[in-house]
């Protein structure tokens, strides 16, 4: 089949990409053959579907039913097949099935060595300025002695870009002893004094590490058969362990101050309260199933647990005379209308409020409004709801921080930063103009030591600094001669992103992050796209409140904008004299210009061949219309075809693209190659099958 010879996978890659196996192969094995491929036990299966940063939801939250899969000896018509499929890899890859130049995970060694050249952005009046590591794992990385997130050199790339600070994901009874059921805390002393080894070598680097506060987490209906005075609100098979009661409230006070007596040099906590995983009774609305937090407000009961990781971390501090001690930062991710302004002044004075900063946003694209609910580097914040609580928080005598995305968004986060600067730098003194005094710079995604990340450091550096200034700063320490360039460069990829099709839909459903790796159906499938996971031929979740056309022509503005920039940028730099180092990085910003652009290119292609696709299937066309619908068809196909072929190229050559922390790598060039395969087998067998259907009677 002119397949190139099977690579081995090492224990370190499989350790690093187990999210991306488990869904490529989603729809092809039984759960029992996943775990045989894994070498996994069911329980750590389960674990990891739920703790990866929600990943059975971003698998849509069912598992499509699988036959095992058995080899046998393959029949004529499957040779016939395979004879077909080895032809289509000869005329599309003249030379030679496509593979990784650059080894996947390249990238984990680029950054973990020291950067050559230690400059220094000046210090930013802004801290602390943490994100997530770029290539961290999220599940239970504390028991992953092998793979270390933080190596040194890494450590000093961070700071190099402007962060003071990281963060990781922790589940309380996974670090702490668990009073109720030892069986939850199996390992818990060897998770805890990893994490101590990390905060003392990042501390070395100037980089404080923040620990996710998402508790207590919801616990399965058998466990409150033997402690039924616990139990707080039901949902599904699981209920809450209820924070308003009292041994509750002491466990959690115990365990936060375990770790910090354990580590003080602990840079502190952000706690989420009302979203994410199932926490106190009151963190999904459904406190009036709980026979206690029934008669408790939501604002009540979410400041009081608040208030107990307080008082942990108060508890927990060995030296009352440290210079430094373990922050909490309240986060008001989830909180509804008018919670803010009942939470917040119950809140305690030593803790930070922290607001996503462009929530609220009203934009308009393309004519149609909308509102801004996730992050967006293509909305230039702060919002009103921000603003709002800020104001709050100052009034009560709390620091106030902004939840940004510096470095990329769900806009797209298979690069490893978007190049839309402008956009950032602006956001970046809006914040500073604003009274902000701390950012946290990512959620998992936008750690990379970017050139996104130096601008905002370089942007809390001085009053005064415009965007413009601080990003010629940023060009030239990296790119030398080339650096007036690739700042008008990044000054237009801002332009044409701000013509992003924005919606909290549009974000999580589009195609967004597999790109041309997306591949096209002749019939509908019939799936629901899946939050930033698997978005099948969804279109209508895709284009959310936009109108077909108007989702497909913002996409296709955005990809002109950057085709058109990029082209520019490389004409005006081609004949420089820079060195290896600053051509090396520039070749590394074209790469990431242009996956950006291929992406959104083949999105709005995509949207098109399903919308075409619907419409001959519907029927009752002139002649005409058939004709025209599908020769569009057959270019698109085509089409499909240059972009997946172009984007293996870049990603053979760049193993940072289509990767992100929290989702590992979203496609490999086997991945690109099916797609082209896919595409040819719609040109050769289906477009002509259709066309006959369509004109058999005229």
């Amino acid at each position: 089949m002119e397949l190139p010879p099977i690579q081995p996978v090492s224990a370190d890659q499989l350790k690093r990409s187990y999210l991306t196996l488990i869904r490529r192969n989603w729809h092809l094995l039984p759960r029992e053959q996943l775990l045989t491929l894994l070498d996994w036990t069911d329980e750590k299966l389960t674990f990891t579907l739920q703790e990866d940063d929600f990943f059975y939801i971003k698998l849509g939250s069912i598992k499509p039913e699988c036959h095992p899969i058995k080899f046998t000896e393959a029949p004529t018509e499957t040779k016939v097949r395979e004879k077909q499929l080895a032809r289509w890899i000869r005329e599309e890859f003249s030379g030679g099935f496509p593979t990784h130049q650059e080894p996947l995970f390249q990238f984990v060694k680029d950054l973990s060595k020291p950067p050559e050249k230690m400059t220094l952005p000046a210090s930013s009046g802004m801290s602390p300025r943490f994100g997530y590591a770029y290539f961290a794992l999220f599940g239970d990385p504390l028991l992953e002695p092998g793979i270390d997130p933080y190596p040194e050199g890494y450590l000093e790339q961070m700071a190099t870009a402007g962060m003071d600070g990281t963060w990781m994901h922790i589940v309380l009874s996974k670090i702490t002893p668990f009073p109720w059921d030892q069986a939850l805390s199996e390992q818990w002393e060897q998770r805890l004094e990893n994490l101590g080894k990390l905060v003392k070598k990042a501390r070395q680097h100037g980089i404080g590490i923040y620990l996710y506060l998402n508790e207590p987490r919801f616990l399965p209906l058998a466990f409150f058969d033997k402690n039924p005075e616990l139990k707080g609100v039901t949902i599904g098979q699981q209920a809450a362990l209820c924070t308003s009661h009292p041994q509750v409230q002491q466990y959690l006070t115990d365990s936060i101050a375990l770790i910090v007596n354990r580590i003080p040099e602990l840079a502190g906590f952000f706690s989420i309260t009302a979203s994410e995983n199932y926490t106190n009774c009151w963190s999904h609305g459904k406190g009036d199933g709980c026979p206690r937090c029934s008669k408790r407000s939501p604002a009540e009961v979410i400041a009081e647990l608040n208030g107990i990781y307080m008082t942990g971390i108060q508890r927990g501090i060995v030296s009352k005379n440290a210079t430094s001690k373990p922050q909490l930062i309240v986060w008001d991710w989830g909180w509804k209308t008018g919670f803010a302004e009942e939470i917040i002044p119950r809140l305690p004075k030593e803790a930070a409020l922290m607001s996503v900063s462009e929530w609220e946003l009203p934009i308009e694209r393309g004519g149609i409004k909308n509102v801004v609910g996730e992050y967006s580097i293509s909305s230039i914040g702060p919002g009103p709801r921000a603003s709002r609580h800020w104001a709050i928080a100052r009034q009560n005598g709390l620091k106030t921080i902004a939840k940004i995305q510096a470095g990329n968004t769900w806009e797209i986060a298979a690069v490893p930063y978007i190049p839309a600067i402008e956009n950032v730098a602006t956001h970046a003194k809006n914040l500073r103009n604003a009274g902000v005094e701390g950012l946290m710079l990512g959620w998992t995604l936008g750690g990379y030591p970017s050139p996104n990340l130096e601008v905002v450091a370089e942007m809390g550096s001085s009053s005064t600094i415009e965007p413009l200034e601080a990003m010629q700063k940023v060009a030239k320490r990296r790119f030398g001669l080339a650096a007036r360039a690739v700042t008008e460069a990044w000054r237009q990829f801002s332009r044409a992103f701000t013509e992003f099709p924005y919606h909290v839909g549009v974000v999580y459903n589009a195609p967004l992050q597999v790109g041309p790796a997306n591949l096209l159906w002749p019939e509908p499938t019939g799936y629901k796209a899946s939050m930033v996971g698997l978005a099948y031929d969804d279109l209508k979740s895709w284009q959310s409140s936009y109108p077909t056309d108007v989702f497909i022509n913002q996409l296709e503005k955005v990809a002109t904008g950057f085709t058109q920039a990029l082209k520019i940028l490389k004409k005006e730099t081609s004949a420089l004299r820079l060195t290896n180092p600053q051509k090396q990085m520039l070749a590394g910003e074209c790469r990431v210009a242009e996956t950006v652009a291929i992406h959104y290119g083949s999105i709005a292609l995509q949207a098109r061949f399903i919308q075409l696709r619907d419409q001959l299937a519907a029927g009752d066309l002139p002649k005409i219309d058939r004709e025209e619908k599908l020769a569009a068809l057959e270019n698109i196909l085509k089409k499909e075809i240059q972009l997946a072929k172009q984007m293996v190229l870049l990603q053979a050559q760049d193993s940072r693209l289509g990767f992100e922390a929290s989702n590992h790598y979203f496609y490999v060039c086997n991945d690109l190659a099916e797609k082209v395969i896919n595409c040819r087998d719609l040109l050769d067998n289906w477009l002509p099958d259709l066309k006959k259907a369509l004109f058999k009677n005229g």
